[in-house]
């Protein structure tokens, strides 16, 4: 009974019975695609191209389940590890949280409280009225946003996403970006399969399979196209350090409304943004400053390109 009790408590909640009723359509969506494709197979496959499929196959909805369960960096977690008390032996797996422009917050820098840590994050004279959740009633860090689905506030909020059951933020962008890339993936080699299929079929074969299987390839193709813009959209977010909610409201978000939209504020240059989102999910950056802001808005020259001003 102690086992069934989380299960039951997952179907009592509307939300939490949503995201289930969702697992198990992913789940039977891969199967559907994959087990009526390799069912109608006439030609014999090679092993090596069997197992290649089918590791592609179950490392993708592995990458799902592991997104889905993952956190994307709740502000509470980040206030508890902030805020807790020193201890005298310091163990290697303890969390250190990178503030005050580049210098870890642990052992005898521990900040007095989280208020005061939020409030180094941003220019001197905000008021702290702008950096309270009206929901979770606390301090927000910069780029972080209340998620009315999850009911909590995510640091460096990218968007909900229905599909996973879960927000993306900032410790799950990189869990998420390799999922979209291994759905990509198994997207376009189940459509060659699909199209080889029909290349390869004989007209004496049963007409209601052959619709079936032009059905499932037009779906296939839908959500091929879906798949690929997300991936190169969500590259394009990482590789510049932006969120989706940053693109998307951009105009509405009081520290980004006075930059110019092709100016980049939060990009450090294109492989230290893809290895800040790979290697470096416990930081809470600063807002830049005026100075900042006016170098990354300044034309790229020759010199530049040189130098590697975009890496």
């Amino acid at each position: 009974m102690g086992v069934c009790r989380p299960f039951l408590r997952c179907l009592s909640d509307p939300v939490g019975r949503s995201s289930l009723v969702m697992k198990l359509a992913v789940v039977t969506l891969h199967f559907l695609f994959a087990g009526f494709l390799f069912l109608e197979k006439a030609e014999p496959v090679p092993w090596w191209y069997m197992v290649s499929y089918c590791f592609l196959f179950f490392a993708t909805l592995v990458l799902y389940f592991v997104t889905s369960a993952s956190s994307p960096g709740y502000v509470v977690d980040a206030m508890r590890d902030a805020c807790a008390p020193p201890t005298s032996i310091q163990s290697p797996s303890s969390v250190f949280l990178t503030v005050d422009r580049g210098h870890p917050v642990s052992g005898g820098n521990f900040p007095t409280s989280w208020a005061k840590l939020v409030s180094d994050l941003y220019p001197p004279g905000t008021s702290h009225r702008n950096l309270t959740c009206a929901d979770c009633h606390v301090e927000q860090p910069p780029r972080s946003k209340h998620c009315h689905d999850c009911d909590r506030c995510v640091l460096q909020f990218d968007h909900h996403c229905l599909w996973i059951g879960t927000c993306i933020g900032q410790n799950n962008h990189c869990k998420f970006w390799w999922y979209v890339c291994g759905e990509t993936a198994l997207c376009i080699w189940t459509f060659i399969l699909y199209i080889d299929y029909l290349d390869n079929n004989n007209i004496s074969k049963s007409w209601w399979k052959n619709a079936i299987i032009i059905l499932l390839l037009v779906i296939l193709g839908i959500f091929l196209i879906f798949v690929l813009v997300l991936l190169l959209f969500h590259s394009f977010l990482i590789m510049t350090n932006q969120t989706t909610f940053e693109l998307v409201r951009r105009r509405r978000i009081p520290y980004l409304r006075n930059i110019p939209e092709r100016v980049h504020p939060f990009s450090r240059g294109m492989c230290r943004n893809i290895y800040k989102v790979c290697c470096g999910s416990d930081n809470l950056e600063p807002l830049p400053t005026a100075y900042e802001v006016e170098q990354k808005a300044r034309p790229y020259t020759c010199v530049d390109l040189f130098k590697c001003r975009c890496c």
